[in-house]
């Protein structure tokens, strides 16, 4: 039985929407935001104390865009992964990787320094200068999209899953206005997917039946 260890729409709702689209059996824990501050214990789990945590038998994960590819790879039998001899193979795992080093790390700081930082510490023009670098970096996916319905493989793969994270967050964020009209579009067409809408459902519900707050927990790695 895979355990995924999270807190609600932080960046192990990538696995979680990835085990919903994959329909395999799961447990959702769910943990309050941060975990390393509100539980301790989850320490003796994940010694960095941060979401998500991924088990599966004796594998043990902590980075979402690697468990989408982990997934897809070892549990989708072709079905959103993209195979090596595929010539979409590179562009896969350039999206996999872009989805968090370069479209949900700025809005992180974004996060921090407008929400998160004592008050003498926040720094608007900061949080600014991210989101702008955010929605410059967003150029790729748009450009994609003027072709495509979906970024890789002419078919919804892990890639998305990893990249629409990104957006979800922008959402949260108020960043979502700003999405150029292919992008809007591609958001709109991934929320619609009934796989997402039961990761939503799932996280609340557990959440709810844990104990756990349901409010958004914005992912910052401080």
């Amino acid at each position: 039985m895979i355990i995924l260890h999270h807190c609600v729409s932080a960046r192990s709702f990538r696995p979680l929407w990835m085990l919903e689209e994959l329909g395999l059996p799961y447990q959702l824990r769910m943990l309050p935001f941060p975990p390393r501050v509100h539980a301790r214990q989850f320490l003796e789990d994940n010694p960095l104390g941060t979401v998500p945590w991924l088990e599966d038998g004796a594998t043990r994960m902590s980075e979402s865009a690697a468990m989408c590819q982990y997934l897809a790879a070892r549990h989708s039998a072709g079905q959103l992964d993209v195979p090596v001899d595929d010539a979409a193979y590179g562009s896969y795992l350039n999206w996999l990787q872009m989805s968090d080093a370069t479209l949900t790390f700025p809005q992180t700081l974004v996060l921090r320094y407008t929400y998160f930082e004592p008050p003498e510490r926040l720094q608007p023009q900061v949080a600014a200068d991210y989101a702008r670098w955010f929605l410059a970096r967003l150029r790729a996916v748009d450009t994609a999209l003027q072709t495509a319905d979906y970024l890789c493989a002419d078919r919804f793969t892990a890639a998305d899953v990893a990249v629409g994270y990104a957006l979800l967050l922008a959402q949260h964020l108020g960043l979502s206005a700003q999405f150029p009209p292919a992008v809007a579009a591609y958001w709109q067409r991934l929320q619609a997917r009934p796989a997402y809408q039961r990761a939503l459902e799932k996280q609340h519900h557990a959440a709810r039946d844990q104990g756990v707050p349901t409010t958004p927990s914005p992912d910052i790695r401080p």
